[in-house]
């Protein structure tokens, strides 16, 4: 694309443009902080390389050719935007500026994902973030091939290619129809009264740990859960236990799903969390990355002082 335009350096085009504002060679070399000799040489050069002249150089005055004319605008649009890409690189180049692709599952969004947002653009608003919503899955695979910077998953597995933080835990909750028995009993409730109620679960594909640590709770509580039917969005399970098709057990965050019909209520007697762990490539050395992850660890220890 670039191999046939004319070797034109932008000193040259610098150089032009200051003559261009001028009209005079003496006082465009004093702007310029050089002799006036080397200019004349560099405007020759130009000259030579568009192949026309581009000033009329009178005794008494020097004047704009059409040809120079019509190359001063773009001489000067091409100055500006020079300058303009090399601001940007440098602030790139800082963390001050460019995209980070972040991706999220759906129950980040509803608890750590909006504050460290908003905490993030306040500081770095010249940084764009480009979200996606995602599961742990397809968030790792991401990661894995440079699809998003960083990610929040759900109960990952481990990976040699990621770096690895914890940045939430969050206890469980049952997830009942308001018409439950247990639904208006008290305050909490506990694990084993849910045996054998049909349950609707997070699928175990989507997130295979968080799927056998819920197993696993059950497990503990003496019995294994009858599963009618299984979803990879907190929302369609929500729906389902409304509609009265059974019942789940789902991060605490969860519950600020608001929707009529549904009750959320607190496991008695159980110190299990499920946790939220921030991943990004161990390769990915970019600035801007380092300063999501610094906002987000300090949104994180503030969650935690509260």
């Amino acid at each position: 694309m670039f191999e046939n335009l004319p070797d034109i350096d932008l000193r040259q085009m610098r150089a032009f443009a200051i003559v261009a504002e001028e009209l005079h060679f003496g006082r465009a070399a004093e702007r310029l902080g050089i002799a006036q000799p080397p200019l004349s040489q560099q405007i020759r050069r130009l000259e030579a390389k568009v192949g026309c002249q581009l000033f009329d150089r009178g005794t008494r005055r020097v004047e704009l050719t059409e040809a120079g004319r019509a190359l001063l605008a773009t001489a000067r649009r091409i100055l500006v935007e020079a300058a303009n890409g090399v601001e940007q690189a440098r602030r790139v180049g800082r963390g001050d500026a460019g995209i980070l692709d972040v991706g999220f599952p759906a129950t980040v969004a509803l608890s750590l994902l909006p504050k460290v947002i908003r905490a993030f653009r306040q500081r770095y608003p010249g940084i764009e973030l480009r979200l996606s919503e995602l599961t742990t899955s397809p968030q790792r695979d991401a990661l894995r091939t440079g699809g998003i910077d960083v990610g929040f998953l759900r109960e990952p597995e481990p990976d040699s290619l990621l770096q690895m933080e914890t940045v939430m835990l969050e206890r469980f909750i049952a997830v009942l129809p308001s018409t439950h028995r247990l639904a208006t009993s008290r305050a909490s409730i506990s694990l084993p009264a849910l045996a054998g109620e049909p349950f609707i679960l997070f699928r175990r594909d989507v997130g295979p740990l968080f799927h056998g640590r819920i197993l696993g709770l059950c497990g503990q509580a003496g019995f294994a859960p009858r599963i009618v039917q299984e979803s990879g969005e907190w929302q369609t399970v929500v729906s389902l236990v409304r509609a009265g098709l059974g019942v789940s057990i789902a991060p605490q965050c969860v519950a600020n799903l608001r929707l009529e019909g549904v009750t959320y209520k607190a496991l008695t007697a159980s110190r299990v969390r499920t946790s939220v762990v921030m991943c990004w490539h161990k390769d990915n050395r970019r600035t801007a990355l380092q300063r999501f992850i610094d906002v987000t660890r300090r949104v994180t220890r503030e969650e935690r002082s509260d």
